[in-house]
């Protein structure tokens, strides 16, 4: 008989159908925050599933997300029924102007880049259409007068060496110990 017990499925209802219950039990004017309603549940439907938590917060999401409920401050409620529709993020769209019906809207031109024409002889060499020259950078061109030997410059002496002068050390003063 014990075994029969331990053994039964649990009939619950759907989760959608005890969150509202519990909500609307709790009927709090700032809504009911997830533990209060988990607290709920447990107490009205006694044994409930090992996975109840997430399963509860999976509902309670897709509550918030299709509607049903409403999310602020970290509680849920119902929604109310005289408040504007709520709007989505971002800019919203521009208003369609009005045309006269049997009209069917074309786009101004097709996205991509357009078809080759099969017809078409094939070009050559195909130059850029405004500027006349061919595209990317110009090639080298090969000098033909040689450049002059270099000269070997004369080292001009102005009395100090080339480069930074090297750091100057401070010099030692002997200190003496008497003992």
């Amino acid at each position: 008989m014990a075994t029969e017990e331990v053994n039964k499925p649990l009939s619950l209802p759907p989760y959608p159908e005890m969150i509202m219950k519990a909500v609307e039990a709790l009927n709090d004017p700032n809504g009911s925050n997830k533990s209060a309603i988990a607290s709920y549940i447990e107490s009205t439907y006694g044994e409930i599933p090992a996975g109840h938590t997430p399963l509860l917060t999976h509902h309670l999401h897709k509550m918030k997300e299709s509607g049903e409920l409403v999310f602020l401050k970290n509680n849920y409620m119902k929604p109310d029924p005289n408040a504007p529709p709520k709007r989505g993020r971002g800019r919203p769209p521009k208003p369609k102007a009005a045309m006269p019906p049997g009209t069917t809207v074309s786009s101004p031109r097709p996205r991509g880049r357009p078809p080759k024409d099969p017809n078409a002889p094939p070009s050559a060499k195909v130059v850029p259409s405004g500027s006349g020259r061919p595209r990317g950078r110009p090639k080298k061109i090969a000098r033909t007068v040689p450049p002059p030997p270099p000269v070997a410059a004369a080292p001009v002496s102005s009395g100090r060496p080339r480069g930074r002068p090297p750091k100057v050390k401070p010099q030692l003063t002997e200190v003496s110990v008497e003992s």
